[in-house]
C-alpha cells in the first residue's frame, strides 16, 4: 500500500429492513447488464424493490434478459439499448432516460471488455478497451450528472473495476507519481491513457513500465479508478457518492467461467455497497472483495 493510502476493513454490509432508504421510486441504471455480474446485479436490486434500467448494446440480448427477469416476477425492470463506447448511443440513451424518469439515484458503470484469454496479453484492441472501459463510463457519467436526484438520500455512482488497475501495478515511477497526486485532474488521466496508446502504436509498451497482466484492461481500470477519485473530490459534500468496486476473480464469460465465486455472489456484494445508508456510504474509495466475505477499501 502506498503511504498516502488508508485501508479499512469491515464485514459485509447488511441490507436489513431498518437500513432501507430506497423505495420503488428509486431509479438505478446498470450498464452491460444482459449477462454476468451486470445481469445478476439488476436482478438483486430489483428483488430489493429498486426500479432498475438494464442496458446492453445488443437489443435482442437485452430484451431477452429483461424477459427472463419478468418471468421471475420482477416487473420493476426496463430495458434500453446503450453502447458506452459510442458517444451517439450515450446521447440517445440520456435523451430516452430524461423523457421517462424524473431523476436518477444510482448509476453502476459495469460494462467492460477484454479481448485476452486468461494467460494472454495482447494489446491489439487497446483503443477499443479504452473507449469501453474508461471513456465510456466517463462520458455516460458526465451526461447523467445533471439528472441525479437532489434529496436527503445521497445519490451514488459505483464503477465496477479491478485490482489490476491498482497503482501498485504501475512500474513507471513518473506515471505513478502523476496518478497518485492529490491534485490529479481529468486531463492528466486522459494524458496517461493517450501516452499508453502512443506506446502501443510505437510497439514500446512492454518496456515502459505499464502493468504486466492484461495490460490494456489494467490501464483502462487504472484510469477509471483515478476518475472515481477525481469525481468524488469534485462532488465532495454535494450529495453524490462515487466509488469503485473490484468484484474479484468472478465466474463470467470474461474469465471463461473460471473464478472463486459466482456472478450472483459478486452482485450481492455490489448491491450492498450501492445501497448503503446515506450516513454510512463513503466516497472516493476503491473497494475490493477480500477473504472471509469482507470488503476492504483504499482511499
Amino acid at each position: 500500500m502506498d503511504s498516502n493510502e488508508a485501508e479499512l476493513s469491515f464485514l459485509s454490509p447488511s441490507l436489513s429492513p431498518t437500513s432501507r432508504w430506497w423505495s420503488e421510486d428509486t431509479v438505478a441504471i446498470v450498464t452491460g447488464a444482459n449477462k454476468g455480474i451486470g445481469f445478476a446485479l439488476v436482478k438483486r436490486m430489483a428483488e430489493l424493490g429498486v426500479t432498475v434500467i438494464l442496458t446492453a448494446r445488443d437489443i435482442e440480448r437485452g430484451c431477452k434478459a429483461v424477459e427472463a427477469l419478468r418471468a421471475q416476477g420482477l416487473y420493476n425492470v426496463a430495458f434500453s439499448c446503450l453502447d458506452v463506447s459510442d458517444p451517439s448511443s450515450i446521447r440517445a440513451f440520456t435523451s430516452w432516460f430524461s423523457k421517462r424518469y424524473a431523476a436518477l439515484d444510482i448509476l453502476v458503470n459495469n460494462a467492460a471488455v477484454s479481448f485476452n484469454d486468461l494467460n494472454e496479453n495482447s494489446v491489439e484492441h487497446a483503443e477499443t478497451v479504452m473507449k469501453t472501459n474508461f471513456y465510456g463510463p466517463k462520458l455516460l457519467t458526465e451526461a447523467l450528472l445533471p439528472m441525479f436526484r437532489s434529496s436527503s438520500s445521497v445519490s451514488r455512482i459505483l464503477n465496477v473495476s479491478s485490482r489490476l488497475g491498482s497503482l501498485n501495478q504501475l512500474r513507471n515511477p513518473s506515471i505513478k507519481q502523476v496518478m497518485k497526486s492529490e491534485r490529479l485532474s481529468e486531463e492528466e488521466i486522459e494524458g496517461v491513457v493517450n501516452l499508453f496508446l502512443d506506446d502501443v502504436k510505437s510497439g514500446t509498451w512492454k518496456s515502459k513500465g505499464w502493468p504486466k497482466l492484461w495490460t490494456d484492461y489494467a490501464v483502462s481500470k487504472l484510469a477509471l479508478n483515478a476518475y472515481t477519485r477525481v469525481l468524488a473530490k469534485r462532488y465532495e459534500g454535494r450529495g453524490l457518492s462515487v466509488n469503485s468496486f473490484c468484484p474479484g476473480f468472478t465466474q463470467t464469460s470474461m474469465t471463461h467461467c473460471k473464478g472463486d465465486h459466482t456472478a450472483d455472489d459478486a452482485a450481492g456484494m455490489a448491491a450492498r455497497l450501492a445501497l448503503l445508508p446515506s450516513h454510512q456510504i463513503p466516497s472516493g474509495k476503491f473497494f475490493f472483495w477480500g477473504s472471509s466475505n469482507a470488503i476492504s477499501s483504499k482511499l
